[in-house]
């Protein structure tokens, strides 16, 4: 099963400071391999018109009926899966990480998880600016992101 995230209204490659908030340059965001917070996939600068990722899963049939999502992508145990969404900067050629957004399978409804796991494709789509103009972060549930079969 592929599952897709499709980003958009991304804050900015800069974030001024603010309470609470220091500050960063060279804003990028990607995702993290599970296991490995080094690890990122395809970091995206903060000022794209969008971002997206592909993530191979695999979907398997629970005794309780439901379907855990599992993949090289995906952190978590099977009550609580979730994709995180890191936001960087770049400190020469290492990306320091300074927030993370985390996008919570759980929170997907049971139909959409059953209609994703016959069509093959699992989609999120959401925003990745928050009220205060900086990047999103914590958890990520509806109505923040829209979950949706392929």
């Amino acid at each position: 099963m592929e599952l897709r995230i499709e980003a958009t209204d991304l804050p900015g490659r800069e974030c001024g400071t603010g309470p609470g908030f220091p500050g960063y340059r060279d804003i990028h965001v990607a995702v993290q391999r599970r296991g490995r917070p080094a690890e990122l996939l395809d970091p995206t600068p903060g000022d794209a018109a969008g971002a997206g990722w592909s993530l191979e899963c695999e979907a398997k049939r629970l005794p309780d009926g439901g379907v855990d999502i599992t993949g090289r992508y995906v952190q978590g145990g099977p009550a609580g899966r979730f994709v995180y969404l890191n936001w960087v900067t770049r400190d020469g050629e290492a990306w320091t990480l300074f927030r993370r957004a985390k996008l919570l399978l759980a929170a997907v409804d049971r139909a959409t998880v059953e209609e994703a796991v016959g069509t093959g494709l699992l989609v999120a789509r959401l925003g990745l600016t928050d009220a205060k103009g900086h990047p999103l972060c914590a958890a990520v549930r509806p109505p923040v992101v829209t979950w949706s079969a392929g």
